[in-house]
């Protein structure tokens, strides 16, 4: 008599699962889930979508306004918006995402290490991040890019040096909570090692609020992207770029809104997106997290 072999599963009633349904219900989760999404297909499809150049000239169509042939209208020299918006939120959503994950990953190993280990490596960890989270994220992003020079790479390292100290500081606070847990202790008398520890037991259970961060980072870093290039630190000429549009529309805003408001508006519904997802994954968390400690 043979057995079927049983096929591991997470449980339906995991904290895990019932944050996910929870998100999955929630109408702001919904509509910001679609709105990203549409905003990255028609980004990554731009190819499929338009026949134009992005950043070939055509002075003699310079400054259209919107309508058929261009949706968008044209910019000062000539070339396709739509064309640009495009192709420029393929690269502001892909500095914001870049940026956002370079700070996630880097904060939280310094987070677990410090909190775990503790001693003069903590108190070394603890005050570099205070000297950090002594700028605010935009300055700090300012002076790292004036070290390295402006660029697409310098600006998502900048970005991702900056939200370096939110994870760390978040991440160090939830391993101070854990690592004195029954469970942790039991782990360490099984022999695990520091490093299995902290990456099969701690982490996981410090994911939850780690998660919020990161979420709403997002629409943080998609709006500091932005800002670097529309300072001309990241995107140079002629790339095209949400605030790279912006700070080259904003000598014809008189007499051409479009080169300013679109570009403005595919940041507003970027960062909106991201925010709405944000607000739903925090709501489940704090609901996990409100019936975990009940039972």
């Amino acid at each position: 008599m043979t057995s079927n072999p049983i096929t591991p599963s997470i449980p339906s009633n995991s904290p895990g699962m019932r944050m996910l349904r929870q998100i999955l219900r929630n109408r702001s989760a919904q509509f910001g889930g679609l709105l990203l999404l549409m905003l990255i297909v028609v980004s990554f499809a731009a190819p499929l979508l338009t026949s134009f150049d992005p950043n070939k000239n055509a002075p003699s169509q310079a400054l259209q306004p919107p309508g058929m042939e261009h949706l968008m209208g044209t910019d000062n020299l000539g070339r396709d918006t739509l064309t640009r918006f495009l192709y420029g939120g393929q690269l502001s959503l892909r500095i914001g995402l870049s940026g956002i994950f370079i700070g996630a990953l880097i904060g939280i190993a310094l987070g677990l290490i410090s909190g775990y280990f503790g001693g003069w490596l903590d108190s070394f960890l603890s005050w570099f991040n205070d000297v950090l989270m002594a700028f605010p994220d935009i300055l700090l992003a300012l002076a790292i890019i004036a070290i390295l020079g402006p660029g697409i790479n310098n600006a998502m390292l900048a970005i991702g040096i900056s939200f370096i100290p939110s994870f760390m500081r978040l991440t160090r606070s939830s391993v101070l909570a854990l690592r004195e847990m029954t469970y942790i202790e039991a782990a360490r008398a099984l022999g695990s090692s520091d490093s299995r520890i902290l990456v099969r037991h701690i982490l996981p259970n410090s994911i939850r609020t780690l998660l919020v961060l990161l979420t709403l980072g997002i629409g943080s870093s998609i709006l500091a992207g932005a800002a670097l290039n529309f300072l001309g630190l990241g995107a140079e000429p002629p790339t095209a770029e949400w605030g790279a549009m912006l700070n080259a529309g904003m000598k014809y805003v008189r007499n051409a809104w479009w080169l300013t408001f679109f570009p403005g508006f595919g940041i507003f519904l970027a960062v909106l997106s991201i925010n709405l997802i944000g607000d739903a994954v925090s709501d489940a968390v704090a609901g996990t997290t409100i019936m975990r400690e009940g039972k």
